[in-house]
């Protein structure tokens, strides 16, 4: 037995439970999306909470406390359950209540499991499509086309040039396939640009960030002016997806939610991704210890120091 399939079935039991409870209430949330359903607001930000959150979360809690009564669990809504602390398990059961609340269909259900402070399982699950990416400490991550990363498949190539709006000229032969080229990399030993123009980026905040955050500010408009694109999905569980499957280049937060930050970021350790400080130093996931703790970069061996380059000077400006 590889490693990997080892430290699979160390978590076996636990990674069934989570996958069916995820799509469980995947299936309860697509089937409710559109409803008309009550919406409340929850804490000085305006974040909201609705029935659909509610429900999704009895289902995940069901679950897990049938099949692990032992267990802590901390969820979204429902707070802290008591159990054995050196395991709790993490729940957002409707990870996007914002945009649901609007109707755009842009959310997750997330499930993990921290042992000793660390995550060691994680499962995102996207109702509206149907797919479910999962991580177990060690054992990689796994999607629909099976595992992500460098062993197996690689990152989504960038799209080619939008051809220039116009007319639609008259049917004819269809052009050969433009070849794509690979993501931009740059060899460890040349020195790292002060912009990156190609890279796609995802943003995440804590509910606590003040809207005159001086720091959240800085990073965001560094990121804004200094990279192709920066996606603000309100659904961080789906930004880690797409980083674990190489559809974007890097992951940005300043101090990230504690619930829904490690089982999302397991999916991008387990597939290659590593992670670093806003100033380029060691950073280590997990949930405890205040939301100033979790203010990360995660990417690509190849393009992290790229986008560190970006923060440091960012919080350099800010501080300064």
């Amino acid at each position: 037995m590889d490693r990997a399939t080892e430290e699979q079935s160390d978590y076996a039991a636990e990674l069934k439970v989570a996958l069916a409870a995820a799509e469980e209430a995947g299936r309860m949330l697509r089937a409710r999306f559109g409803d008309t359903w009550r919406i409340g607001v929850k804490g000085e930000d305006g974040d909201v909470v609705t029935e659909l959150d509610l429900a999704a979360e009895r289902i995940v809690l069901g679950r897990l406390r049938e099949a692990f009564p032992e267990d802590r669990v901390w969820s979204e809504e429902a707070g802290v359950l008591a159990g054995a602390a050196d395991r709790t398990w993490l729940v957002d059961p409707l990870d996007g209540s914002n945009n649901v609340a609007i109707g755009l269909p842009t959310y997750a259900v997330g499930i993990g499991l921290c042992v000793a402070g660390a995550p060691v399982l994680g499962v995102v699950h996207e109702p509206h499509t149907g797919a479910t990416w999962h991580a177990v400490r060690g054992g990689g991550t796994y999607g629909r086309g099976g595992r992500l990363g460098a062993d197996g498949e690689g990152p989504v190539l960038a799209a080619g040039p939008v051809p220039a709006a116009g007319p639609v000229p008259a049917a004819g032969p269809v052009p050969a396939a433009v070849p794509v080229p690979a993501a931009e990399t740059l060899p460890p030993d040349v020195a790292v640009p002060a912009s990156s123009p190609r890279l796609v980026v995802a943003w995440t905040q804590g509910h606590s960030v003040r809207k005159d955050d001086a720091l959240a500010e800085a990073l965001r408009v560094a990121l804004e002016r200094r990279t192709r694109r920066v996606l603000a999905l309100w659904a961080p569980l789906l930004g880690w997806s797409m980083l674990a499957r190489g559809t974007i280049d890097g992951f940005v937060g300043y101090c990230a939610e504690a619930v829904d930050f490690p089982p999302g970021a397991l999916l991008a350790l387990e597939a290659g991704c590593e992670f670093r400080t806003l100033e380029g130093g060691p950073f280590r996931v997990g949930f405890a210890g205040p939301d100033t703790t979790r203010c990360f970069v995660a990417g690509r061996p190849g393009v992290l120091d790229r986008l560190v380059a970006l923060t440091r000077e960012a919080v350099g400006a800010a501080v300064a």
